[in-house]
C-alpha cells in the first residue's frame, strides 16, 4: 500500500500567493463578529493552521513561479485554479502562460441569479471552465446548499458537463455552519441524478454521512482539500478502500493553509490499497473534470 512516485498527481484546490491576504479573504471578514477574524488574522482560519504558507509568500514577484516551482517539486502534473472576470489576475496570466498545468474553475455566487449564470458561460468560453466551486457559508448572504438560489447553478453543471465542488461540514471561518450541512446534499442529488457534486473541507463531523451518501448517489465525490492526510476521515479511507475507489479526489492547500511538502511528507502514510492510489492522485480527477483524453 505504499504511495506510488511518477504518477502526475492531480490537484484539485491549489492557488498562488497574494500581496494583500485581508483583502483576499475580506469576503469572509465582512461577515465575522470576532476581534482576531476582523482584526487580528490575516487569514480567517488561522487558529485551525499552526503554519500558514501563504503568510512567508506576500510579496513574492512571480507567484506564479513560486506555485509551478511546488508542483514541480512534488510531483504535480496539473491542478485546478479559480479564475475570475479580471484578464490581468495572477490565474489569468497562469492559465494563458501554462494550459498544460493549470486547469479552470470559477467561484459562484449564487444571491446573483442569472447575472451569475451569464458570468458563467461567458468565463466558459474564455476560459475552458471545467468545474465551478461554492463556498456556502462564505457567501453573503449565506446560501445553503439545497436553496432554491443553488439550483440554476447545478443546471448549469448538468447542461455543460462539469461539477461542483462545495465546501461541506462545519466550515473554518467563524461564520454560521447550517449552510453546509451534509444531509442537505440529499436533496440535492435527488433532483439533480446528473449532477457531479464534489465535497471541499471534509464534511466534518459528518464524514460517516458523507460516506453514506456517496454509497447512494453515484455522483457524489469527496476531495480531499484542506486537510493534512494525518487527518483524512477514516470513514471516507475505508469506504475508499472497499467500493468507493471511484469517489476519493486528491486536493491540497497550497498556500493557504498548507505546505505541499507537509501533505506530500504525510501521504504515504495514508492507508491506501495499491490499486485506489492511482485513481486518487490522478485518474478521479481526470475523470470528473472530463480531461481522461
Amino acid at each position: 500500500m505504499p504511495m506510488p512516485t511518477g504518477i502526475g498527481i492531480i490537484d484539485t484546490m491549489i492557488g498562488f500567493p497574494h500581496g494583500d491576504m485581508k483583502a483576499v479573504y475580506a469576503f469572509i471578514t465582512r461577515q465575522t463578529k470576532d476581534r482576531q477574524s476582523t482584526e487580528e488574522y490575516e487569514f480567517p482560519v488561522e487558529y485551525m493552521f499552526k503554519d500558514v504558507p501563504e503568510k512567508g509568500l506576500v510579496g513574492t514577484p512571480d507567484p506564479v513561479r513560486v506555485t509551478l516551482g511546488e508542483m514541480d517539486r512534488w510531483g504535480i502534473e496539473r491542478a485546478l485554479i479559480g479564475v475570475g472576470t479580471d484578464p490581468e489576475s495572477v490565474s489569468a496570466r497562469a492559465l494563458r502562460e501554462h494550459p498544460d498545468r493549470f486547469i479552470a474553475s470559477t467561484e459562484v455566487d449564487p444571491n446573483k441569479g442569472m447575472e451569475e449564470i451569464r458570468r458563467i458561460v461567458r468565463l466558459s468560453g474564455e476560459y475552458d471552465i471545467r468545474a465551478l466551486t461554492c463556498f456556502p457559508a462564505g457567501t453573503f448572504p449565506q446560501v445553503p446548499i439545497n436553496d432554491k438560489r443553488m439550483y440554476p447553478i447545478y443546471a448549469k453543471c448538468v447542461e455543460l458537463g462539469i461539477p461542483i465542488f462545495c465546501c461541506a461540514g462545519v466550515p473554518g471561518p467563524r461564520v454560521p455552519m447550517a449552510p453546509q450541512h451534509v444531509e442537505l446534499i440529499d436533496e440535492v442529488m435527488y433532483d439533480f441524478p446528473d449532477l457531479v457534486f464534489v465535497t471541499r473541507h471534509g464534511c466534518e463531523p459528518w464524514a460517516d454521512l458523507a460516506v453514506k451518501l456517496m454509497v447512494k448517489w453515484p455522483g457524489l465525490h469527496f476531495s480531499t482539500s484542506a486537510f493534512a492526510p494525518r487527518y483524512y476521515p477514516k470513514a471516507v479511507i475505508d469506504y475508499a478502500n472497499t467500493r468507493g475507489a471511484d469517489r476519493l479526489i486528491y486536493a491540497g492547500y497550497f498556500p493557504m493553509g498548507l505546505s505541499l511538502e507537509r501533505i506530500m511528507t504525510e501521504m504515504p502514510h495514508v492507508g491506501l490499497k495499491d490499486e485506489v492510489w492511482p485513481k486518487f492522485l490522478r485518474g478521479n480527477a481526470l475523470r470528473v473534470l472530463g480531461l481522461e483524453k
